[in-house]
């Protein structure tokens, strides 16, 4: 898909996003259409019809959104395979924020498996087969944090890592943006302490001690610090 066909699916993709989301979402895409034509992406490709076929869905686990680099759905799989096997899946990350643009941070229970005890952006998850991701992200606010707030689309982010466990992150990630109104009432099961932090009180300490926050935080922050800071003030004026 090229050209004007390309951004036409990308724009119906992103729904009523504002017009700078579109051509971030644009350009970011059009580079992982470019990288899908290597000899890696083929393999990539390749291995994720092979895990398809190798073992069925393990229904009894919470099953993934597997996609392509174009973030077309290609099947399902359990949450567990996926990080196994560091299949390509879709994802959500959530940045709550107050009146003074401050972010709410999350550490995760150190029980979690993978990432355990470390500090991470207020809420993140993955949509369900059928599941609009926006929904999804929602849902996730509701059961992780107890929490409700309108949430609006800030970018797009794509990463891949290894992690610890044996585990890999490989995910197409949707990023939103919302104003916290009420109080939370955090699971202890995926949560064990908040804090609210400043960008600039949440930059420094990325440098000063990376070991203490996740991944994807991480690469948020250095890939993304500049619109998290746009966004994050946007959201706090709502």
């Amino acid at each position: 898909m090229q050209g004007v066909g390309w951004e036409t699916a990308a724009k119906h993709k992103l729904g009523n996003a504002s017009t700078d989301t579109h051509t971030r979402f644009i350009v970011h895409t059009r580079f992982i259409v470019d990288k899908a034509k290597t000899p890696e992406g083929l393999r990539a490709k390749a291995g994720l019809s092979a895990a398809l076929k190798r073992k069925p869905p393990n229904m009894a686990e919470e099953q993934l959104i597997l996609v392509d680099e174009f973030n077309r759905a290609a099947g399902s799989a359990a949450k567990t395979i996926v990080h196994r096997r560091g299949l390509l899946h879709r994802a959500f990350s959530i940045f709550i924020v107050d009146d003074r643009a401050r972010i709410l941070l999350q550490q995760r229970n150190p029980k979690k498996y993978h990432s355990a005890g470390l500090w991470a952006n207020s809420c993140c998850g993955h949509p369900r087969p059928g599941e609009r991701t926006v929904a999804a992200a929602r849902r996730r606010l509701k059961e992780e944090l107890g929490a409700t707030c309108p949430l609006s689309f800030g970018f797009f982010a794509r990463y891949s890592s290894d992690l610890d466990r044996g585990m890999q992150e490989n995910e197409l990630v949707y990023v939103y943006f919302g104003r916290l109104r009420d109080e939370t009432q955090p699971d202890p099961a995926e949560v064990v302490d908040l804090t609210w932090l400043s960008w600039d009180e949440i930059s420094h300490r990325v440098v000063r001690n990376p070991s203490a926050f996740t991944v994807w935080f991480k690469h948020y922050f250095r890939k993304h610090g500049a619109d998290i800071k746009r966004f994050a003030r946007e959201a706090a004026r709502r």
